[in-house]
């Protein structure tokens, strides 16, 4: 049986990751692609630390940060009257913080890929910073914004280690279909799991294959 909450909540939350972090995505990867800032390595390494830290380890820090013992946590619960753990917020800013390299380092690379001389070139012609950046780098770097899309939300549906930790397992509220997947398999449902499990498959592929579609079709243009 295909629990379509799930499914609902995990496009939920991939789409509201996508939507948050790019914006700040872009000013990050524009800033480090063409400025050396003091301790500019350290900066990547911390950008690249969700990538090589293992799932639980990362989660336990969320886990205690998000927690009512915690300022973050303590003035999340003073405001809202709700713990920050274990809720469709806390999950959302759990995925916001493990998908940044998967938003920034692609952007990054596609900044620096752009000549400095035609940055120049764009100034000299009089152009202003601001429409250099939205006439002539964003469109040069429309394929790095592509694949970070593609990358945040095909990597935040599948995500499950942080998923866990974080958020648990409350139907309607941090159930993911990732989550609902392990539950069926775990109830040794193979039929609802082998389903659920290729409805992501595709949901995945069609996600990365549509996105670099549209970023090779706008760089034939």
């Amino acid at each position: 049986m295909m629990d379509w909450t799930a499914l609902r909540l995990s496009l939920s939350l991939a789409g509201w990751t996508v939507f948050i972090l790019l914006p700040l995505a872009i000013i990050a990867a524009r800033f480090l692609a063409f400025n050396r800032p003091r301790g500019k390595n350290v900066i990547e390494a911390l950008i690249a630390l969700p990538l090589v830290l293992p799932p639980t380890v990362f989660g336990y820090y969320l886990l205690v940060a998000f927690g009512p013992h915690h300022w973050l946590g303590n003035g999340y619960q003073a405001l809202f009257g709700r713990t920050f753990a274990f809720s469709f917020e806390g999950l959302l800013a759990a995925s916001l913080l493990m998908n940044i390299p998967f938003a920034v380092q692609p952007l990054q690379r596609a900044f620096e890929a752009i000549p400095a001389n035609v940055r120049e070139a764009a100034w000299c012609s009089g152009l202003s910073r601001w429409r250099t950046f939205r006439q002539i780098e964003m469109p040069l770097a429309w394929p790095g914004l592509a694949g970070a899309a593609a990358l945040t939300f095909s990597h935040t549906l599948g995500e499950f280690g942080v998923v866990l930790m974080v958020g648990g397992n409350i139907p309607g509220e941090t159930k993911t279909i990732a989550i609902s997947i392990y539950d069926r398999v775990q109830a040794f449902d193979d039929v609802a799991a082998g389903k659920m499990a290729a409805l992501l498959l595709l949901i995945s592929f069609l996600t990365v294959a549509v996105v670099f579609m549209l970023a090779e079709k706008r760089h034939d243009s």
